[in-house]
């Protein structure tokens, strides 16, 4: 019997004794139908809305249920980015064992509270290093000098068998045969043991492995036919950031796993959208990384069933701003141009006016670096009809622009500018109503009345516009009836600060 072979036996025997001990903290999570790709039946399992918001509470009580009926430990030792940890307080708390547990440092607030809110008195959380790989090193040496049983997140038969639990529970339901299952891999404990349960009694069923871009080590591991540890690990997705898959997860993956395949940090933003838009929900960006997976492969689920497990939604509030930027990128509906224009009155409006009228703009950086030309960039969102649409509108037009979309000056939002080259400048807090068209009738109002050199604004979400504004003028009296004009119209705008005017202002 092959090694793979045999680990799966081995698995599904333990399984089996798993489906005993879990749901004594915990309950089956529900399998959910979504309406997000059209002509293929799409289930998500949720077990963001498990006991502790993801699905590593399985794996972790398996084990230490596991030890608490063998061996009586009265100190674990566990290392963890955030999920597991979790898991292993929950489970410290219920068969009353003192855990340490070693997080990175990086690890978000909102997973170290929870763990301590689970653990109560029988948890100690150890900070150390700045990855999950510095933390589980730390462990270890921990673990070596004082001979304590250690709870390892995924490298574990007791930990797959306890995730496996998730395919017992797909199988027991009432959706039926599935064509395609997406399982996100970190370390690779769920997908190995839900894998082995579906594929034992759905032999027919496509089993697809999603990772990031910069976290592929399994799929890196199985193209080299060998365990193979990446050296550059994107961190974003922290819930699945590891440098090498487990030994076990390994051996399993390769023989179960029909693809394994990647997606980027855009695109798991946009299967978090996808999650609040249908469900009123917010994964984690690990957790929404098997959905970024299923969305990314829509064209070949026509008339298909298919299931993506939603496995974890502890995030810090924090991170949604970048996830509601990164969002639309990821759906391949914002871009960022940036475009070449004459340094004169009515430039910007131009291009409002001739090539983005029929779109929603998002974001407008702009500063004068030069007396001569102007490079805005605007970001507009737009489906692929409309942006072919609007290139030609740019041809025909002769307007020169590059797609900037991807540019790290972009994504941090740089504006350059030169305040040597501004004549006689005033700064203005602008406020306008979200809806088509206001942006573009503020520019109409002053066009004819001075020159922009700065415009700074960002869509929000909110119902009100806010943009940092740049004003310049031929002369004083050119700029004295310009503010007595912008006094007059119905238009919500103030004179930003003196002393942050000078800040802006100044030149080294």
């Amino acid at each position: 019997m092959s090694k793979s072979n045999n680990l799966r036996q081995q698995v599904e025997q333990e399984t089996a004794l798993a489906m005993k001990r879990v749901y004594d903290v915990g309950s089956p999570t529900p399998i959910q139908h979504v309406d997000i790709i059209s002509d293929a039946n799409i289930f998500l399992k949720r077990e963001d809305i498990s006991p502790i918001n993801a699905y590593k509470w399985r794996g972790a009580y398996n084990k230490i249920k596991v030890l608490s009926e063998t061996e009586s430990p009265k100190f674990i030792v566990a290392a963890s980015a955030g999920n597991h940890a979790q898991g292993v307080a929950l489970a410290a708390n219920e068969l009353n064992i003192k855990a340490k547990i070693f997080m990175p440092v990086s690890t978000p607030k909102m997973k170290q509270v929870s763990v301590k809110k689970l653990g109560k008195e029988w948890v100690e959380i150890v900070l150390v290093g700045d990855t999950y790989n510095e933390a589980a090193e730390a462990a270890a040496n921990f673990v070596k000098e004082n001979d304590l049983p250690y709870i390892h997140p995924y490298d574990d038969l007791y930990t797959i068998a306890g995730q496996a639990t998730i395919g017992e529970e797909i199988l027991s339901s009432d959706i039926g045969s599935l064509d395609y299952v997406f399982l996100q891999i970190g370390g690779g404990g769920m997908a190995a043991g839900v894998a082995t349960s579906l594929k034992k009694s759905m032999p027919n069923v496509k089993i697809i492995g999603v990772e990031g871009v910069d976290q592929a080590s399994m799929k890196t591991s199985i193209k080299n036919d060998k365990i193979t540890k990446i050296k550059k690990l994107d961190a974003f997705c922290d819930g699945t950031a590891v440098h090498t898959p487990g030994t076990l997860n390994f051996e399993i993956c390769k023989e179960l796993l029909d693809d394994v395949i990647t997606v980027t940090n855009e695109e798991v933003c946009g299967a978090i959208q996808t999650m609040w838009e249908e469900k009123r929900s917010i994964p984690e960006p690990s957790g929404a990384m098997s959905l970024a997976g299923l969305i990314k492969s829509k064209d070949m689920l026509k008339n298909k069933k298919a299931l993506a497990v939603i496995c974890g939604a502890n995030m810090d509030f924090g991170q949604l701003r970048r996830i509601a930027r990164q969002s639309a990128i990821g759906y391949a509906k914002r871009k960022y141009f940036r475009f070449e224009l004459g340094e004169k009155k009515g430039s910007l409006l131009n291009i409002l006016e001739e090539i983005l009228f029929d779109v929603s703009i998002t974001e407008f950086q702009y500063g004068k670096i030069d007396p001569e030309k102007g490079w805005p960039v605007i970001a507009f969102e737009a489906g692929e009809d409309q942006l072919q649409e609007i290139k030609k509108r740019l041809q025909d037009k002769e307007y020169a622009y590059e797609d900037v979309t991807s540019n790290a000056d972009t994504e941090f939002r740089i504006i350059n500018y030169n305040p040597k080259l501004f004549n006689l400048p005033f700064f203005m807090r602008y406020d306008f109503p979200e809806r088509a068209g206001a942006l573009k009738e503020f520019l109409e109002s002053i066009s004819s009345l001075a020159n922009i050199c700065y415009f700074n604004y960002a869509f929000s979400g909110e119902f009100v516009g806010h943009t940092l504004i740049g004003l310049e003028f031929e002369n004083e009296s050119s700029r004295e009836q310009t503010l007595k004009t912008l006094t007059d119209l119905p238009i919500n705008f103030q004179e930003i600060e003196e002393e942050t005017a000078n800040r802006i202002l100044k030149t080294i």
